[in-house]
Order: C-alpha cells, then structure tokens, then sequence
C-alpha cells in the first residue's frame, strides 16, 4: 500500500498498488485524472486559513479519517477512500459486484463516460499481429474511442488450427485449451506479411492464440478507421480539425513533457469530474498521435506533415521501445500532461455508442442455442472462404492455383456474408428494443473499473490453472465466483415485455 505521511494542511489520496497485467493497465486508466485533481482541486483548501471551528472540525476529521486508514486494513481504506471522495467533491463511488444490480450497463457506462475522442491513435504500416493487436488492447484500455490504421496488414488469417482460420472462441478457456495441446493439433501460422512460420513453439502458438482474442474483445468497443495511403490519412485528420503529431527518434523531436512542449495554448480547461476551471493545456483541442513501423518509424511524408515530432525521454543505452509499448506509454503520458482529455467527447457521439454498445451487450445474452450455433457456423464458413480469397491476394506464400471447386466457393462468399448480416440485424433489432429507455435514462456508472476479487477472471484456460499447481493456489484470479444477477434473464424479459407492449 502507498500512505502518506501526516499533514494536516494537504489531502491525500490512497491509490492501493494492483497487481498482474490488467490491474496495472486499470492503474494507468484512473492515476493521471487521480493525480491531477489531488493537485488542482484542492488549492482552494491549501491556501484557506478560517477561524470558523466548524471548518477546522471538518478538516480535523477528514485528516483523521486519512490517518487511520493508513493504520488499517485495505477494506478500511477502501471505504475511507469512498469517504474522502464523496467529501471533496460530492460524488459517489461505484465499485464493481458479483451482486451489483444492473452490472454489465453499469460499466458499460463507466467505460463510456471516460471515452476520449479528442486524441486519435495513428498507427501506419504496423507489421508485426502481436503489436497491433496489443496496440488495440492498450487503445481500449486507456479510453481512446479512435483508431486509424495505414496500409493494415491481413492480421486475421495468421493463425490456423485444425483448419480453422484465426479464431471464433467465445471464451478464453476455449482458446487456451484449443492449443493446450500443440502436438495432437495442425498449426499453420503466418507472419503478417503472408510468409508461413517455421519451427514455431507451443509458446508461440499460446501467445498468437491470447493476442488475437484480445485485439478481437477490444475491437468491439473501438472505431477502427483504415487507409489505403499515408496521404489519405493526413487528408482525413486536416479536414476533421487534428493536429498531427507524429513520433520520432530523431533529435529534431522535442521531449513529450512540460519543458519540451513549450507554453501552454491559452485554453481554460474545466475538470469534467470537479467542475472546476484550470490552466490551460499543452495539447491541443484535437490531437493525432501517430506510431510508425517496427523498423524505421515514421515515414518522411508523415513526419513532413506533422505539427510536431515528439520524443519519450528514455534513460538507458536503448533509445527505441517496442511499438506497442511505446503506444502505451506515450498516450498514458498525454492523459498526465491533460487530464481533460479523459471522457471528452460530445454528448451526441456518447448516446450513439451507448445506444451501440447496450444493444450488442443485450444481443450477445438474448440469443438462442440454435442462433447462436448458426452464426458460428455461418462465421466459419466466411473465415474458411476468407482463407482462400488471402490465397488469391498474397500469391507468393501461396504457390499452387486454386482448384475449380475452391472457385466455386469463393463465388458463395458474398451470399454467406449477406445471411450472417440479416441474422445480426434481427438480433440487433430485438436488442435495441430491450434497452432503448435504458440509453435515454442510463444507469449510475461505475466509477472504478477494476472487478471485485471475488469476480476476478484469469486470462488463461482451466487446463493452465491447473498446471499452476500451489504456486496460484487461493489467488483470486484463479477462482471463479458465479454472478448472481443473471444478465441474460433480465435482457430477455425485457424485449418479451417490449415485444408485448
């Protein structure tokens, strides 16, 4: 636990340290608006000096409150946490439940009311799977609503077992027990570019297998814009108003901190959780932040355009990080330098993804067993078709000419598509009709993303707890606790009692 020491003329705010992957990437999501209210929305107090004994008692129980946490258990300081919120700026923290009632709209909508569409993710001419799909997983986790894409490779068809093309796993459990076997299943795997890999290990196999579902669980909650050229994209930001700033090793870069960016632009900013105004920021209103290839960065035409290149100070004898690591840092970096960032976008844009987002959470829990067996068969067929049409785009890694039959089904891929598309369409009708009074009226958001212990889930399949022997044992992450609110019940009594009305 992280405590501070006492100080009767400063409020503290006790951030419990996460651990694993995930808690820190939440870590990240909530620690720079954190951060930033701790030192702007309480100057007002700092700087206050009454005589009013009523005050002086508020103050005294409020640093008594602060100092007995740091004394106590962390369910104490959990709930003196709440307290010390409530009090500095009249809001209620939600935290997630097994039992909270309403609980998957109400992190739907505490995801959403942190969407940021004032910066944009560039990423042109990304090679590498892994990077993109871990790009797409720090994009969602970091709140950024839009991703642009130049030049996207054919990520989808790396990856093929027991002739199955990339992946259609509902659960993680399904996917990691999928190759929890390498030896008794047929593998093929292909770089981004087409070319096959060879002598692979079951390492491999598991790490294409998770980067895969996670890019394919984020991609849902993101708007992914591709372009077929470096210029297209320029075109598109200049038009929508963005800057362009694009980053580079280069030492013409300025540093991507207060001292290398320079004075602020003038803008009075206002806190979207405290309501308070502030100093102006040194990012602009709209902001494209653009990552360049593996190998070489970003290309010259990018780098020409830009309004600025800009530069992560690093400390060591590496000067470069991994692309997708680079993203996530550098974007956690800009919500530091302006926490206004976090949740700005127009309330015009958030109803439309409210209303995109229940009704896909409502669609995935009213459908039927034979539904759902039918778009899974309908989805394989178009990933199967989708194999031989990346045969026809990437001859060179595939030498042999297609057979007439295989012709035959490729000429059935439109129809196919057509059919899986009205099937979701009718899904997505009753949906919508279970949760439009809920889009207009949204619930209360949680306010801290991070699941209950008792609720945890582990991001890897039965078969590998199990091989975690004693080393995992009684860890909550390991456990699985049923929820006891039934989602899928209340979604479909709501479009049987819409339809009825």
């Amino acid at each position: 636990m992280m405590s501070s020491s006492a100080n009767t003329n400063k409020t503290f705010v006790i951030i419990p340290f996460a651990c694993g992957a995930l808690a820190t990437l939440a870590t990240m999501r909530i620690l720079p608006w954190l951060t930033w209210m701790t030192k702007r929305c309480t100057t007002k107090e700092e700087g206050e000096v009454t005589d009013d004994p009523k005050k002086k008692k508020k103050k005294k129980t409020q640093n008594s409150i602060i100092m007995h946490s740091s004394k106590d258990d962390d369910t104490i300081k959990r709930n003196n946490q709440k307290t010390s919120t409530q009090q500095d700026h009249g809001t209620r923290t939600i935290m997630d439940s097994p039992t909270l009632e309403n609980r998957i709209l109400r992190k739907a909508e505490g995801a959403l009311r942190l969407r940021t569409s004032r910066l944009i993710i560039v990423v042109e001419r990304c090679t590498n799977d892994h990077n993109y799909s871990a790009i797409m997983r720090s994009a969602e986790a970091l709140g950024v609503q839009h991703v642009y894409i130049i030049a996207p490779q054919d990520c989808n068809t790396t990856l093929k077992i027991d002739g199955q093309v990339g992946l259609d796993f509902e659960t993680l459990d399904e996917a990691s027990d999928a190759v929890a076997d390498v030896g008794n299943k047929k593998l093929v795997l292909h770089r981004s570019n087409g070319i096959r890999v060879k002598g692979y290990t079951e390492a491999e196999v598991k790490d294409r297998v998770n980067h895969h579902l996670f890019a394919q669980r984020a991609l849902e909650w993101l708007d992914v814009t591709e372009f077929n050229t470096t210029q297209e994209c320029i075109d598109s930001l200049r038009r929508d108003g963005y800057q362009i700033w694009s980053t580079d090793l280069s030492q013409v870069a300025v540093t991507l901190d207060e001292n290398g960016l320079g004075e602020r632009d003038g803008r009075e900013d206002v806190c979207c959780y405290c309501g308070r105004s502030g100093s102006s920021s040194i990012i602009p209103e709209k902001l494209a932040i653009v990552f360049g290839t593996e190998a070489v960065g970003c290309s010259t035409q990018m780098l020409e355009a830009s309004d600025k290149r800009v530069y992560l100070p690093l400390r060591g004898f590496a000067d470069s990080l991994n692309l997708s690591v680079a993203t996530a840092l550098v974007v956690h970096q800009l919500f530091l330098l302006d926490p206004t960032l976090i949740g700005a976008m127009s309330e015009e844009e958030r109803m439309q993804l409210r209303r995109k987002w229940y009704a896909k959470l409502a669609t995935q829990r009213i459908m039927t067993k034979s539904e759902k067996a039918k778009k899974r068969r309908l989805a394989g067929q178009i990933k199967a078709l989708e194999e031989i049409q990346h045969k026809v785009s990437f001859p060179k890694s595939h030498p042999h000419a297609l057979q007439p039959e295989q012709k035959d089904k490729l000429a059935k891929l439109p129809s196919i598509r057509k059919e899986l598309e009205e099937l979701d369409n009718e899904l997505y009708a009753k949906a919508l009709l279970a949760v439009e009074d809920l889009v207009l009226n949204p619930p209360e958001p949680i306010s801290d993303m991070r699941r209950h212990d008792d609720h945890r889930i582990s991001y890897t399949g039965k078969n590998t707890k199990k091989r975690g022997g004693e080393a995992w044992a009684n860890m909550p992450a390991t456990n699985y606790v049923k929820v006891e609110v039934d989602t899928s019940s209340f979604f479909r009594d709501r479009v049987k009692e819409k339809s009825n009305s």
